[in-house]
Parts: C-alpha cells; structure tokens; sequence
C-alpha cells in the first residue's frame, strides 16, 4: 500500500504548527502538533515521528501535554521522553492505558502506526508555563479522557478533537454526541477567542465555529429524538439524516460510521 504524508509548517500569534497527513486513496487524515512558551501540544502519530523531528528540535520544549490518548496524539510521546527527557502529561484516567503500548484496530495502525508506551504525570488542572498562566480542561465524548487546555494569560483554546469541524458526519462507535454537547457548552463559560483545533488547526474566530458546532449537534439531538418518538426506528432515522457513505466508513469497517451519532443519541 502507498500512503501518501506531508508535513506542513506555520506559525500564528507565537504558536507554532505542524500539520502532519496521512493519505492513502480517497481517505485522508490529518493533525496538528503544536508548540507555545515552551510547550508540546499533542505529539503526533509515529507514522509521522521521522517528518516531526525537525519541527520538535528546531524549538527549546519543556514539557508534553497530551489532549487524550488517542494514537494521532499521543503516538511519539515516548520519543519527548526518551529523547528530549522532558515530562509528558495526560489526563490521569488514561495513565494505565499510556503505560502499555497503544492496542487499537488495524486500519488506526495503517495511518498512525503503533504507539509506544509512555510514562506521563497526571495533568494538572493548573499549570504555568514561561509566560503563561494555564487552565486544563475536562471535555469528554470524544474520548474517556479528553482535555481541552486553556492559555488563559493569552486567551487561546486548544481544543484537541473537541471541534473538528462544525457539522460532524462520522464518529467513532465508542463517542457520545450527549457528552460532546455538554463538554462544548462548559468550555464555552471560559474566555477566549482564538481556537487551535487538533485537526483544524488556527480558528480566528473559534469560539463562534464551537458555538456553531453546538448549536447543530443540539438541533440534531433534538430532531433524531423526536423521530424517535414518532416510531422511527434508529436505521431510519439514519438514512434520513445521513444518506450518503464515506470512504472513511468502508476503509475503517464500520468503526467510523453516521450511524454512531443516531445511536449515541439514543443511548
């Protein structure tokens, strides 16, 4: 198989960004790993890790600050340990998990790699870093253990998979579209602006892409739990809302699906 990766390198208002991608035919996929005050957010797939150096080493970095465990994030983190021998965090309730090499379905090993085991501390709910004051934030429904991180000297959100995009089409069998709403709206009662997106990227105006990102999943919620009150049954209500298939669903087998989000409703 020919996977296709590309690195591209930016900076905006002193973050640094590389956008790392996997493509391979017509699935293709994305991250950001960035760089602040002296601070990793997010390492990165290992797939990825050789293209990912240079970015890494052309900055002085303190410390790894994961936004969840997921193998696009997480995946050179040993490489921060064992190379750079810096401390490297992530929400407590996925230590155990970082502890021993990354287990997860074969297509995720394809375009990410294999993720290491790491050793991380538990990441503070406040931490300060050479010019910044720093809020961690608990934002689950994506993942069991996901963090958004607030600059709050600065007022930039990095948001990890929180936002992704403003109408979400497919999910992961293991997401919850309840728990995203509510994460969307606590992050929300915080002050910022600015949004750095784990996939993507710099959001000028990112409080207003998240509050629109709520307002559709709400209106969607609301509208699969009507029709499901009519009598629909979930497959219908699917169809309804989601008739097209993505490439991503196929080459996953069904792990990414429309369908997770009716029955994530529902459940």
């Amino acid at each position: 198989m020919l996977f296709q990766k590309n690195i591209e390198h930016s900076t905006k208002n002193n973050v640094h960004m590389a956008n790392g991608t996997v493509k391979f035919q017509a699935v293709r996929m994305n991250v950001y790993s960035f760089i602040t005050d002296g601070i990793a957010i997010d390492a990165g797939p290992a797939t990825l890790q050789k293209a990912l150096i240079p970015f890494w080493q052309s900055h002085s970095i303190d410390a790894l600050y994961c936004t969840h465990i997921h193998e696009d994030h997480s995946g050179s983190a040993s490489w921060f340990q064992e190379e750079l021998n810096v401390p490297v965090y992530i929400n407590e309730k996925s230590i155990h998990e970082a502890k021993r090499n990354g287990k997860y379905p074969l297509y995720r090993q394809m375009f990410w790699g294999k993720r290491s085991a790491f050793n991380p501390s538990p990441l503070p709910t406040q931490f300060r870093t050479r010019n910044s004051e720093w809020i961690s934030i608990f934002t689950p429904g994506h993942s069991y253990d996901h963090m958004a991180l607030l600059n709050k000297t600065t007022g930039q959100l990095f948001s990890g998979d929180l936002y992704v995009q403003t109408k979400t089409r497919v999910v992961m069998e293991d997401e919850s579209i309840p728990q995203i709403i509510r994460s969307i709206q606590h992050v929300l009662t915080y002050d910022f602006d600015e949004v750095f997106c784990s996939h993507a990227g710099y959001l000028k105006d990112g409080r207003k892409k998240l509050k629109d990102k709520l307002e559709y999943l709400q209106e969607l919620n609301d509208k699969v739990l009507d029709l499901y009150q009519q009598g629909l049954s979930a497959d219908e209500i699917h169809k309804r809302f989601f008739p097209k298939k993505y490439p991503i669903t196929t080459f996953s087998f069904g792990q990414w699906n429309s369908k997770h989000i009716i029955s994530s409703i529902l459940r």
